[in-house]
């Protein structure tokens, strides 16, 4: 008996060295599934590509289970009015033409006219259209909204212009005033007598022109002033006669 216990006793040691073994192994690392936001972006494009092509029904099954795990989806919502709803009240009625370019598409146009990709199939119904859509270069298309204000045109720099050297004014010309002659009583006085001489001879003009000389060279000589008043008036009365 005490050698089947020690038997026992060995074999129970046994398993348990073995269960203790196993259990420290490295664990597997659990796979963490992604997040429903990131499975419903995924969707949103997916459902997304089965409008543009045209397979509504498709598209409706995935927004339903997309909305069964994400009830709030704006994306999902928003494809979902997309087919359901009237894009005229979605997109507005005010609108303005388009004209198609080569390359463009109706997801590109939606993106880039309307901000948001997810439009595309609104934009197709609001044009009156069927997808898939087939743009042609030169076609009209309206979009919702109004046009986008075009861009500012670009002015080129005006060269630096070097301003003409400036031109100073010419002086005025400006006549130079008469000198009055310098006082000289003694050339005066000669001239008077002269005067007075040639009046007392009858010449009278020639008297004026002397007497005018002589106030000339004394001008504060009453005198002479007087004379020559005198002298004027005999001039006044001949020419008179």
């Amino acid at each position: 008996m005490t050698i089947f216990y020690r038997l026992r006793g060995a074999l129970v040691a046994t398993c348990a060295l073995a269960v203790a073994a196993c259990n420290s192994g490295t664990p597997r690392p659990s796979v963490t599934p992604p997040p429903p936001a990131a499975r419903g972006a995924a969707g949103v494009d997916a459902i997304a590509d089965l409008l543009d092509a045209g397979n509504e029904r498709a598209a409706k099954k995935e927004i339903k289970a997309l909305l069964k795990r994400e009830p709030m989806n704006a994306s999902a919502l928003l494809l979902k009015s997309s087919i359901d709803g009237d894009p005229k009240e979605q997109l507005g009625p005010n609108s303005y033409p388009y004209t198609v370019r080569p390359g463009d598409s109706i997801a590109g146009i939606a993106r880039r006219l309307l901000g948001n990709r997810l439009k595309a199939y609104q934009l197709t119904r609001y044009n009156g259209l069927k997808a898939p859509v087939a743009l042609q270069p030169g076609q009209t298309l309206r979009i919702p909204g109004t046009p986008p204000a075009p861009p500012a045109p670009v002015r080129k720099p005006e060269p630096d212009r070097v301003p003409p050297p400036a031109v100073a004014p010419k002086p005025k010309s400006v006549a130079p005033k008469p000198v009055a002659p310098a006082a000289n009583p003694a050339a005066a006085r000669a001239a008077r007598t002269a005067g007075l001489a040639a009046l007392n001879q009858g010449q009278v003009t020639r008297a004026v022109a002397l007497l005018r000389r002589a106030a000339a060279l004394d001008p504060a000589n009453p005198v002479i002033a007087k004379d020559l008043a005198r002298a004027q008036r005999i001039a006044a009365t001949v020419k008179a006669h």
